[in-house]
């Protein structure tokens, strides 16, 4: 039994090794060639986009600038909680103004929380537009 077994698995390899192997009468075995470049095509340099110029900070609103006002007022009657909680309402409305995080590093200062002081110093130095205005919060970094 084993050997009629081998004999039709041979068998049946011979028959599709021959099967595949055979064209019809008149074909030819088709060959690929490269293909004919006539030109070079130029690289052209990657587009990249134009740089926005950087836009000036709107001016502080009127009520932020009030809020400032007041809370200079209450740090110089040594109100320094009430002129914290003022700053921090003008931060809401300009978080990104670094004449708020001046106005805080003085205050905390001022009330004698020096590391805080020098945190929100450090913050408002991310908002600095001008050399006066973060070597004034530089101060305050110290």
């Amino acid at each position: 039994m084993l050997k009629h077994l081998g004999r039709a698995v041979v068998l049946s390899g011979l028959l599709m090794a021959t099967g595949c192997g055979t064209l019809p009468p008149g074909e030819s075995v088709p060959v690929e060639t490269e293909p004919q470049y006539t030109e070079v095509e130029q690289l052209k340099p990657p587009v990249t986009p134009s740089q926005p110029e950087p836009q000036p900070k709107p001016a502080l609103t009127d009520a932020a600038q009030n809020l400032i006002k007041k809370a200079a007022d209450a740090a110089g009657y040594g109100n320094y909680e009430q002129a914290i909680a003022l700053l921090e309402r003008a931060l809401r409305i300009g978080p990104h103004r670094p004449e708020v995080y001046l106005s805080m590093a003085k205050t905390y200062k001022a009330k004698g929380d020096y590391a805080m002081a020098s945190a929100t110093a450090e913050r408002g130095m991310l908002y600095c537009s001008g050399a006066m205005q973060c070597e004034a919060l530089r101060l305050y970094t110290r």
